[in-house]
């Protein structure tokens, strides 16, 4: 199990590097997902498999959403379609696509190795994590909430372009 603790770390840090040095934002995306991705697994391996799953569905799903929907907004003229096709050419996949591959063997391995992890009794219920999160932590939600409703309406109104000019 550490084997696959270690890969999956190795791989987040690796895919988070490439997602910094990366010119394009469709690259640095997909190599953020991968990285994403790894952290979940590390989640699973830990034996934590709600808050994988959590981060799956959460970093690596909605708000990545988000950022190729603001992406999309940003990139609105007729010249921006052509290098989006230029950014989405099959080559630039081969490499999320690996490190993807890499995490999805790990995984295979680590639900192999350790099928007591996903019994009811070790993880953490969804009614309990949503209990505190809108218990105590509920101010901290609303204004994560806020913060991405306000970062997105910025997105819209840098990437507005003026009718009459």
């Amino acid at each position: 199990m550490e084997i696959a603790f270690y890969s999956a770390g190795a791989i987040a840090l690796a895919a988070a590097a490439l997602a910094v040095s990366r010119l394009h934002a469709v690259h640095a995306l997909l190599y953020m997902v991968v990285a994403l991705l790894a952290v979940a697994v590390c989640f699973f391996t830990l034996g934590a498999p709600f808050v994988a799953a959590l981060q799956v569905i959460i970093y690596a799903g909605a708000i990545m959403v988000l950022f190729v929907f603001v992406i999309m907004m940003l990139t609105l003229g007729e010249a921006d379609t052509v290098r989006e096709r230029q950014w989405l050419r099959p080559g630039m996949w081969l490499g999320p696509a690996l490190l993807a591959l890499v995490l999805l063997l790990e995984l295979v391995y680590a639900l192999a190795l350790t099928p007591e992890a996903l019994r009811a009794d070790t993880a953490v219920a969804p009614a309990a994590v949503g209990a505190i999160l809108f218990g105590p932590y509920l101010i901290g939600v609303e204004l994560a909430a806020l913060l991405l409703l306000a970062g997105l309406v910025a997105a819209y109104h840098l990437a507005r372009r003026d009718e009459g000019t």
